[in-house]
């Protein structure tokens, strides 16, 4: 950093003390560097991290760091991994929103709730449980550290995606802070006397802000739709013989629109434990199957269909998938799972549904997958096809990982899959490296305390990860020849790239009018 820069960033730190206090203005260069990192790999190192506790805070914050020709990048809970809050300019300033995690309002009359962006998934879906309430999508599997603000800024999926698709689907308005340091409110929530009610009011410019990953605005807080909760919930299993029978399930399970959520695995996340089929596997099969059926008679056409199957049919099952219903009674679900069931048996077996009995008692998992259980580093990369499109991508993966089989052997890196439907008409397809590794400051913190001494230590691989790194590229590259789009862009998946040049002007257009000084983390969406 020259001197004139340096003279501008003591004096906008200066400032931003005076603003926020001491406590909250971090230049600790360790502090720096952990919110600096995310779990794959380190942005440039920012000049201070602050820490705002509301929306005026962080206009004022925008304002200050813009008339400096300071960037601003936001974070979230940290638990992303492309970049999305690693800056690409050294002596930025990173806004840490986890003090902004106050939920401002619950109307169980008009059915929406308003959040500020720090608020974490686990904490509203905890606060609404207690109402009998929850939002129609209500978090992803890393919902302990995940925020409410990054998950519309970056996109995820998880729970209730099968029937109400990804993050931001269901928020009904946002506020947000532009480029200029102004705060706006989108939808109903910007209207004369109204509130943050519906979403639908003219163009939709809460739609606008979803999935910028803070290119556009940095958002400050949030109204998303209320619904009842559903008393019951109960869980599917199915093994299957092959990736052709698992995608050929999943999208029949799909397209009927009937799972909270659900989720295939690959024999490496697998672990190839629905292969050890037994007496008692079956035993815990037929009895899954007697207890969510219709009534006697389906129960036992189920049975026979199972019979038929036969145990050497499970112990040929490499793949797994699991659905997860709910419903308002008994008689609900038994009637979805039954739907299901029949969707499902023409190309798998089912098991025991103990996956999704676990992840719905504990929908939030603590960031174990960090690193595997067998303490190698870990990353996903991720597209969504339409199920037209899948098997030629498989196809495609599948060649490209022979063609780098020896260097990945010799480097220790292996590689599997988790799949998942969106709503009725979409696949994500979600490869996943792992790799023995040392460990970033990023992973270090995110790991439960103690966790991280269970397991094995590894030296640091730069060859491995140098190869890690150029396969996720190259797999991304095959993503988008076949058409792929993707959630968490960040800096790392090719959104600009590849647009039709009409298109590619008005989002430029829209960044330069939202953003002129095109401060708001610099690089994200390719802008």
């Amino acid at each position: 950093m020259n001197a004139e820069l340096q003279d501008k960033s003591l004096s906008l730190i200066s400032r931003l003390e005076s603003l926020l206090g001491r406590d909250h203005v971090l230049t600790d260069p360790v502090e720096r560097s952990f919110y600096s990192t995310d779990i794959y790999k380190s942005g440039a190192l920012p000049a201070a991290v602050v820490r705002p506790t509301n929306s005026a805070d962080v206009a004022q914050i925008v304002q200050l760091a813009v008339e400096s020709g300071v960037a601003v990048v936001p974070r979230g809970g940290g638990a992303s991994y492309t970049d999305g809050y690693t800056p690409s300019e050294a002596g930025s300033i990173s806004i840490d929103t986890s003090r902004m995690n106050q939920i401002l309002e619950i109307n169980e009359r008009d059915m929406y709730v308003v959040v500020q962006v720090g608020v974490t998934w686990a904490a509203l879906n905890e606060a609404l449980a207690a109402k009998g309430l929850r939002t129609p999508f209500f978090g992803p599997f890393s919902g302990l550290a995940a925020t409410v603000g990054g998950s519309l800024s970056q996109g995820s999926v998880t729970w209730g995606t099968g029937v109400f698709g990804v993050s931001g689907e269901t928020t009904l308005g946002v506020e947000v802070v532009l480029g200029s340091g102004q705060i706006v409110r989108t939808g109903s929530w910007g209207a004369a006397n109204s509130a943050p009610f519906f979403r639908s009011y003219g163009p939709d410019l809460t739609g606008l802000f979803m999935g910028d990953c803070g290119a556009l605005g940095i958002k400050t807080a949030v109204a998303l739709r209320l619904m009842k909760r559903n008393s019951h919930v109960m869980g599917l299993s199915f093994g299957f013989k092959d990736f052709p029978s698992l995608a050929a399930g999943m999208e029949a399970a799909a397209k009927l629109g009937l799972n909270l959520t659900n989720f295939g695995l690959d024999p490496a996340l697998q672990q190839g434990q629905l292969g050890k089929a037994d007496a008692a596997t079956a035993m815990q099969s037929a009895l899954a199957v007697w207890k969510t059926s219709r009534g006697p008679m389906d129960g036992l056409v189920n049975l026979a269909k199972m019979a038929f199957a036969g145990r050497g049919f499970l112990k040929g099952a490499v793949f797994s998938g699991h659905w997860i219903v709910d419903g308002i009674d008994d008689a609900a679900c038994r009637a979805a799972v039954a739907k299901l069931r029949a969707a499902l048996q023409p190309h798998g077996a089912e098991v025991p549904a103990t996956v999704p009995t676990v992840a719905n008692a504990m929908p939030f998992m603590p960031l174990y997958n960090v690193r595997s259980p067998r303490g190698e580093r870990w990353v996903p990369i991720h597209g969504i096809l339409p199920f037209s499109r899948v098997d030629a991508f498989r196809a495609e993966i599948s060649r490209y990982y022979e063609s780098h089989e020896a260097d990945m052997k010799r480097l220790r890196i292996r590689y599997g899959a988790m799949f998942m439907t969106v709503a009725t008409n979409a696949f994500l397809y979600e490869p996943v490296f792992y790799w023995e590794d040392g460990y970033n400051i990023a992973q270090e913190r995110l790991l439960p305390a103690g966790y991280q001494e269970t397991l094995p230590k590894f030296a640091d691989n730069p060859e491995g990860r140098a190869l890690v790194d150029k396969m996720k590229h190259g797999i991304a590259d095959i993503f988008q020849r076949h058409g792929a789009i993707h959630l968490q862009i960040g800096k790392f998946y090719p959104y600009m790239r590849g647009r039709d040049p009409q298109t590619a002007e008005l989002i430029r257009g829209l960044k330069q009018l939202i953003d002129p000084q095109r401060r708001l983390n610099p690089g994200a969406l390719g802008l």
